[in-house]
């Protein structure tokens, strides 16, 4: 006779290809791997996958756009915070990337979830788990000028529709015209890896401070 597991709680669980288990509900940061986050964010579609081109335009590849927009509204940003921003949808690693409209409808209980799975992504990497508000405007002013040249170069938005949702950047160049970002959507590999080299390139910036910092205490 098999087990009754009515009264069992369902799995919250996911299994990681790094071998760990992440817990949806209550995320322990000693779950969370950078090489998972790179892997899932490769592969998830910006825009429902309703983006132009051979590949998905992929979280992974915002991300880094978001970070280098981040970095040109504001120069000296340290590199924690960097790395803050470029970590700022990491949680679509497990939940994926849910369109606005859509996140408005679920409400409350994704909000929850994605500020538990961000407050251990920011844990791992020895960030504070609620950053500071700057440091959240900063990444959202990022994020929209993103949105607002995804929406028209890659998801079929005329100027004008972009421009009413999401503003009209000012002062920022056109993104093809700047040496690390484009919109040209990229195999999964290359989303992965570019998205994994730049974790680890501030990741070293933060180590250099780290070492400054102990050297003059």
């Amino acid at each position: 006779m098999s087990p009754d597991r009515s009264d069992q709680t369902p799995r919250a669980w996911q299994r990681m290809l790094s071998g760990r288990r992440l817990n949806l509900l209550d995320p322990s940061p000693l779950d969370v791997e950078i090489s998972d986050i790179a892997h899932g964010l490769a592969r998830v579609a910006r825009w429902n996958g309703q983006t132009i081109g051979d590949h998905a335009f992929s979280v992974a590849e915002h991300s880094l756009i978001v970070e280098e927009i981040a970095l040109r509204l504001k120069p000296d940003l340290d590199p924690k915070w960097r790395q803050a921003i470029l970590l700022h949808d990491a949680p679509e690693y497990v939940i994926g990337d849910m369109i606005s409209p859509f996140k408005a409808v679920m409400g409350g209980a994704y909000k929850a979830v994605e500020a538990r799975l961000q407050g251990a992504i920011h844990l791992r990497f020895g960030l504070p788990a609620e950053i500071p508000v700057r440091i959240k405007k900063l990444a959202k002013k990022a994020d929209v000028i993103c949105a607002y040249y995804e929406a028209i170069e890659l998801a079929g938005f005329e100027e004008f529709e972009a421009a009413k949702i999401f503003g009209r950047p000012r002062g920022m160049p056109n993104l093809e015209q700047t040496p690390r970002m484009g919109l040209a959507p990229l195999p999964t590999a290359d989303a992965q890896n570019r998205f994994l080299q730049r974790f680890e390139e501030i990741e070293a910036l933060r180590e250099l401070g780290n070492k400054a910092r102990r050297k003059t205490a």
